[in-house]
């Protein structure tokens, strides 16, 4: 599939709106996540291989808050266990629609891959089943606060023994210095990827009041409050980082 660069920041806005995963951001979603988040093409595909180390034979494997899908293509090419089914999970019809044909896409080429289940749902309300691998990349950041421990107590009671959630999130900092280190950073590696000043400040305007970043120091406690045994951070890049949650 054809994919398109992201200038959806590009012309002056004269009022900003909240950043919405709608058919625009799924339009150009790819060009968009690999410009703004540091080592996400990283991330993605080492998740499919921690899956391939946590994935049980006959059971779920999730990725909630699917977008377009690239967690989900990583667990079918690394995930050898038999006889499992992944559930891809988003709330927005226009990124399941794309989702779709893009797995149609990766069908095309491969052969015996696992079997996936696209579903348009909100994850809150998921009825979650028995499985051994839970992927949430940089999904849980646009939950709102004060609905997160329950969400995760709820996947912590479905993960089966040995197996495994692995969460993805922008991190704030509670030292300011570091905070601004990083941001400042960040910023940097947007402009090397060829943002404006006004792409980047209109993005940020967009998406300051949908997205709410925790610290590593509160995501540990959360997940060890939801029932977790053990969070192992095993990537940070700048002001992103990705956790394995061990039941």
């Amino acid at each position: 599939m054809s994919q398109e660069a992201d200038r959806l920041f590009a012309q002056p806005l004269g009022q900003v709106p909240d950043f919405v995963f709608n058919e625009d951001v799924a339009r150009v979603f790819p060009d968009m996540i690999k410009r703004s988040v540091p080592g996400y093409p990283t991330i993605v595909e080492n998740i499919g291989v921690l899956a391939g180390h946590f994935a049980r034979p006959d059971s779920v494997l999730y990725d909630l808050g699917c977008s377009l899908g690239a967690v989900t293509q990583a667990l079918r090419r690394h995930v050898k266990a038999e006889r499992c089914q992944v559930i891809a999970v988003d709330n927005s019809a226009a990124m399941v629609a794309r989702c779709r044909e893009y797995l149609q896409a990766q069908d095309a080429m491969f052969q015996e891959l696992l079997p996936v289940d696209v579903v348009e749902a909100d994850i809150l309300q998921l009825d979650y089943q028995p499985c051994s691998l839970v992927a949430m990349n940089f999904t849980l950041q646009f939950v709102a606060t004060e609905q997160r421990p329950e969400l995760l107590a709820r996947i912590r009671r479905a993960l089966l023994p040995g197996g495994a959630l692995i969460l993805s999130e922008k991190l704030r900092f509670e030292d300011a210095a570091e905070q601004a280190l990083l941001t400042d950073l960040h910023l940097d590696f947007k402009r090397a990827n060829g943002y404006s000043e006004l792409e980047i400040a209109q993005k940020r305007s967009a998406i300051e009041h949908v997205m709410k970043p925790d610290s590593l120091q509160q995501h540990r406690e959360r997940l060890l409050d939801a029932g977790f045994s053990r969070v192992v951070p095993w990537f940070q890049c700048l002001n992103f980082a990705s956790l394995i949650a061990l039941p």
